[in-house]
């Protein structure tokens, strides 16, 4: 049964897309320990080759950065585009989470949301961090047209 959990866990985790770093600018620099620094991530999206987001966001550098326990602060800036041929395989659910990713130590994750607006033929893409007990009202979206050529299937 263990081995079961595990691999389903191994199977979802591997069914979100998975960052891949453009670069870095250090914002504070740190004796001891990595510097803080924004870092710019693209996440292609997994139910829509041909569309890639773009992530700027702050990472806590320092001792407790270096070890995996700082809190990364909230803010983050997106921005999607058409990067090829877009394709949609499966129909897409109207709002789906496509990318989860731990900002803290337990309670802290920087999320990526799809959402369709049928009407406009455009899929729409919001970035926000939440946390277990309080999240944060700041957020980022970006939006990406859909050639109207190319159908939208949902769910």
């Amino acid at each position: 049964m263990r081995r079961f959990i595990f691999s389903s866990l191994l199977l979802l985790a591997a069914s979100f897309s998975h960052a891949e770093e453009i670069g870095a600018v250090d914002t504070v620099f740190k004796f001891i320990g990595p510097d803080h620094k924004i870092v710019v991530e693209a996440y292609d999206d997994p139910g829509v080759s041909g569309v890639t987001c773009y992530i700027s966001r702050a990472k806590t550098g320092g001792l407790k950065g270096a070890f995996g326990v700082a809190e990364d602060k909230s803010e983050a800036s997106i921005a999607c585009r058409q990067v090829g041929p877009i394709a949609i395989a499966k129909p897409l659910k109207a709002q789906e989470e496509i990318f989860s990713e731990r900002t803290s130590l337990v309670f802290k994750r920087l999320r990526i949301v799809r959402m369709v607006d049928a009407k406009r033929h455009s899929l729409v893409y919001l970035t926000y961090s939440d946390r277990v007990v309080e999240g944060s009202p700041q957020n980022s979206v970006a939006v990406v047209a859909v050639d109207h050529s190319t159908a939208i299937p949902l769910k």
